[in-house]
């Protein structure tokens, strides 16, 4: 099995902060809020983390999804929990970046109402289309969307996720239009695209890989510099003639504000030492999620440098804040 491991600033953890950190044990079971529905990537991550912390961390971690409005629902629920280090989220680059300037009342700031624990890594975009849609190549979506503008649809899985926004600026570099359809998270995302109720989805691969396997629905374009060696058949936007269109969406675990230091530290240090465990790194690659750790300190710069990103992103495929 091929695994991508990195890591990017774990060694500036003090030993001193980590000596803190023993010191600190939840009373009881820690909640870890994924802010879309079961059965998708980001939940199905959390769940394996979850699982591996359980017993280091001496209480038991238990996903509850809480799902709604681009995942703000869930995620303005943890920032205003108490902080007392029960309650953490698994968030992403829309729950925590794209929902600042997506939606006009997110109800939560993403910078200022959270704490990093960890950097977890990214998932890989691919662009598939219902088995129906006579379209093999992203060349040929192109020129089945000019020939009718505006009549095919593209899922994702919310207003101002990865999956939306990436879109947009696949369709502004391109000139294309298709018209969105949002839903509450992946799972329902990808039963309509199997059911042949959407045309088209840049998802992120997690979310699709076991339906491609499986021939449910066609994989035509990654999002990325080079092919994925687990769909080593398919082509990268820019082998086949698109630039500048190349997006991916991290992911990260938070707690609210407020939480004191050393539980802070001993949250950060039990989810970084799972990541790293070979038996979860193997699930989660599994799922092909590439797995990039930042502890709290390498995490907010780069979380800064996501968010304008993304915003230019946003800027320029000219995508408006909504609701």
């Amino acid at each position: 099995m091929k695994r991508r491991l990195f890591a990017s600033g774990l060694a500036a953890l003090p030993f001193a902060r980590s000596a803190l950190a023993e010191g600190w044990a939840p009373s009881q079971p820690i909640k870890m809020v994924v802010a879309y529905p079961a059965g998708g990537p980001t939940d199905a991550i959390a769940r394996i983390v979850a699982a591996d912390m359980t017993g280091p961390i001496g209480q038991q971690v238990v996903v509850e999804n809480i799902s709604g409005a681009s995942g703000a629902i869930g995620t303005r629920q943890v920032a205003r929990a108490k902080p007392d280090g029960l309650t953490i989220t698994f968030g992403n680059n829309q729950t925590h970046g794209n929902n600042m300037f997506m939606l006009k009342e997110p109800g939560y700031d993403a910078v200022k109402d959270f704490e990093p624990l960890a950097g977890a890594g990214a998932f890989e975009h691919v662009f598939v289309v219902r088995n129906g849609l006579p379209v093999h190549s992203m060349q040929d979506l192109i020129k089945l969307a000019k020939e009718k503008p505006g009549t095919l649809n593209f899922g994702s899985t919310g207003i101002g996720s990865g999956s939306h926004l990436s879109t947009e600026l696949f369709m502004a570099r391109t000139g294309i239009k298709m018209t969105h359809v949002p839903y509450r998270g992946a799972p329902p995302l990808v039963q309509d695209i199997v059911g042949e109720r959407i045309d088209v989805s840049n998802s992120t691969l997690p979310s699709v890989l076991a339906q491609i396997k499986a021939g449910s629905m066609r994989a035509i374009g990654i999002c990325s510099p080079k092919r994925n060696p687990k769909l080593p058949d398919v082509a990268t936007l820019e082998e086949q003639g698109i630039t500048g269109a190349n997006a991916s969406s991290w992911a990260a675990f938070f707690a609210p504000a407020g939480v004191p230091q050393p539980i802070l530290d001993r949250l950060s240090q039990e989810i970084l030492a799972s990541l790293k465990r070979p038996a979860v790194v193997e699930k989660i690659d599994a799922l092909g999620f590439t797995i990039e750790l930042r502890d709290p300190t390498a995490f907010k710069p780069y979380l800064a440098q996501e968010i304008a990103t993304w915003v230019k992103i946003a800027k320029d495929a000219d995508v408006q804040p909504e609701g």
